[in-house]
């Protein structure tokens, strides 16, 4: 028996021509249409799947087969129009070809990410670091400042469930140093290099981390379409890793189901009240009943749970008189899931009561972006990771993340003055002839207060930056030029440390076809963001599970900022490891 590789062209498809490899074997030349890499080389680009643009035949027969693929396999969403009904869905929008992912990059993100779920837990029972890091925070931002009144009203009247699921998901970017000096929606004008991208964690997310139903499918329609642009099976599977990013979320909630130990209580889903992405956390509700038969699900609004709820003495949570092992958050994450005192009622009777939580109030209090940036300061890991390889990898992910609090006086009290050489770079031109921040009393040399060398720096060179608001779900980050008038806005500059700022990475830039309800295919300039799953209990010190869990891709057209599949931006998309 002998081998050989051998490059040539042929037409697979009938349609479309392109270089591709033939292993001989026997004598027999087997075809495999796309070039396999094993590892980058110095130089090796950023190439999309297979070579672009498709023609149009082939682009019409594999967008419409893969529309019906997602249908048939279940990566579905309710429409706008009816959001709470499942008699009319649509495909999830998604990437007509898997995206493009250093193989190298995707295999530190998945290492990292049990350091992060470590390190989430440690930080969440440290309530002087949670206090520390939020205590500027809370006397201007509403809504954190709700959530960290529960978190101290629930410490001191004792926590009920020393038991906590966290199901996390770690979100990172390839950063392309190369775009350093580039706007989102430029031109690019060469694929990105591998052996220069760097992986750079945007966020983790503790609460309502979602689409670990619907991902997990991706990966299946991809195969499917290479195969129908001519690539083999074994390309296919070299280079789209499989995803449990379900059955991992739905382990970690039927594994706290059991440690409540009572075996006729449920695990209660909460939802919004307008929810199109039922069908992602369906994936996971059924997969958590697989898991064992005892378990039961049920969803409920947070309204619904204050009026069927209740709270007895001993701290079993019923709803609807069933007793309530795991509250598995899907909803609470924005202002908007509490427009009533209700609802905040009931989060604070969950928060109180025996239920194991997924996330507990301390977790979702873990996840702020003020915490995180927090998390960014030299020696500030060390605290909570003693290994310090672990502190190492997380370490390594970090974009830079800047304060934005306010001037400290030696006596010790907040200062609302804000103190620089050169006002005009913070304020601009002021139609109203008033400036929002005092400049008077001392400079800004370098070696002043933190927050004010951070918007000093921002407001010179506004491009490199993104600010961002203790938020989660997409759409509530400021780019760019929107961020000095966001500061020059702000009727007292104490509103500033609601905010945290952050490098902007430039993510590597790739073309795609973009498939959406409703719309041709369109080969777009697309970005990627890697999302990766964890999967932790632990019970006070002791940790009972800590795992990864699986992974997420998504993908948005590179002129658009701040994106999420579930707000519209973003599409549903695979890894194409290289």
């Amino acid at each position: 028996m002998t081998a050989e590789r051998v490059t040539y062209w042929q037409d697979r498809t009938g349609v479309q021509t392109g270089v591709q490899t033939g292993v001989r074997c026997n004598n027999r030349l087997q075809y495999l249409p796309l070039q396999v890499s094993r590892r980058p080389s110095k130089g090796q680009t950023m190439d999309p799947a297979v070579p672009l643009p498709l023609a149009p035949p082939l682009l019409s027969r594999a967008t419409e087969s893969a529309k019906d693929w997602a249908i048939l396999h279940g990566v579905a969403m309710r429409t706008e129009e009816e959001p709470n009904s499942s008699d009319v869905v649509n495909f999830a929008p998604f990437l007509l070809l898997p995206s493009p992912v250093p193989r190298a990059l995707f295999d530190q993100a998945k290492a990292v990410q049990r350091d992060f779920n470590l390190l989430v837990h440690r930080l969440s029972q440290d309530a002087d670091f949670l206090s520390s890091c939020l205590k500027s925070t809370i006397q201007v931002d509403d809504f954190t400042c709700r959530l960290f009144r529960i978190y101290e009203q629930v410490r001191r009247e004792g926590v009920a469930q020393p038991v906590c699921l966290g199901l996390h998901r770690s979100d990172y970017m390839l950063d392309d140093p190369c775009r350093s000096g580039q706007e989102n929606g430029e031109p690019v004008a060469k694929q990105p290099r591998l052996d220069q991208l760097q992986l750079k964690q945007i966020e983790i997310n503790c609460i309502a981390s979602s689409f670990g139903g619907l991902g997990t499918q991706m990966p299946g329609l991809h195969r499917h379409v290479l195969r129908l642009c001519g690539a083999s099976r074994f390309t296919a599977d070299q280079h789209l890793p499989q995803n449990r990013a379900m059955s991992s979320v739905a382990g970690g909630l039927a594994a706290a189901w059991e440690l409540y130990g009572e075996q006729s209580a449920i695990i209660v889903f909460v939802v919004q009240e307008e929810n199109r992405n039922a069908m992602d956390q369906r994936w996971l509700e059924f997969a958590a009943m697989d898991r064992n038969p005892s378990i039961r699900v049920r969803r409920y609004s947070l309204m619904e749970i204050h009026a069927r709820g209740e709270l007895r003495p001993d701290k079993t949570l019923l709803v609807d008189g069933l007793e309530v092992a795991v509250a598995y958050f899907r909803a609470g994450y924005i202002p908007t899931d509490y427009p009533t005192e209700q609802e905040w009622k009931a989060r604070l009777n969950i928060e109180q009561s025996r239920a194991i939580k997924c996330p507990c109030i301390s977790y979702h209090l873990a996840g702020t972006k003020k915490v995180q940036q927090e998390l960014a300061q030299p020696g500030v890991l060390e605290q909570f990771l003693e290994d310090p390889a672990a502190v190492a990898r997380v370490r390594a992910t970090f974009a830079g993340q800047y304060t934005l609090e306010l001037v400290r006086k030696s006596n010790g009290s907040s200062s609302n003055e804000l103190h620089v050489k050169r006002p005009e770079l913070l304020l601009g031109p002021d139609p109203k002839g008033s400036a929002k921040f005092s400049t008077k009393d001392s400079t800004l040399d370098g070696k002043g207060p933190q927050g004010d060398r951070t918007v000093q720096m921002v407001m010179s060179d506004s491009g490199r930056f993104v600010m961002k608001p203790q938020r989660e779900g997409g759409g509530n980050n400021i780019f760019g030029d929107d961020i000095p008038a966001a500061l020059n806005n702000m009727a007292d500059p104490k509103e500033r440390t609601a905010y945290v700022v952050m490098d902007r990475v430039r993510p590597a830039v790739v073309s795609n076809y973009m498939v959406r309800p409703g719309r041709d295919p369109a080969l777009t300039e697309a970005v990627s963001e890697l999302g990766i799953f964890g999967v932790f209990i632990g019970k006070g010190n002791e940790v009972v599970l800590n795992q990864e869990g699986g992974h997420l891709l998504r993908t948005k057209p590179s002129s658009t900022e701040d994106g999420g599949v579930a707000s519209g931006n973003a599409l549903l998309d695979s890894p194409y490891l290289i």
